[in-house]
């Protein structure tokens, strides 16, 4: 399961980098958590129709991440 599959299963909910990080990569992960910063990047890179200044996956600022369901203009 990668970052953007633990996202969106979950609409809403705020993850850390470090749920994200067992998540995609497991408990025994001996990795650098900021590492999801760049995978969060790549998603945005795809998903995003201005990546800058993203809609669907927020940061929540000293939290983590959240996948936010598009809402109609």
């Amino acid at each position: 399961m990668g970052a953007a599959d633990a996202l969106t299963a979950s609409p809403g909910r705020v993850f850390s980098r470090f749920e994200l990080v067992n998540r995609t990569r497991g408990h025994e992960f001996d990795g650098y958590e900021r590492t999801v910063d760049s995978h969060v990047k790549n998603v945005r890179r795809k998903i995003e129709q201005d990546p800058s200044d993203p809609r669907l996956v927020t940061t929540v600022v000293g939290v983590g991440y959240r996948f936010e369901l598009p809402r109609d203009r």
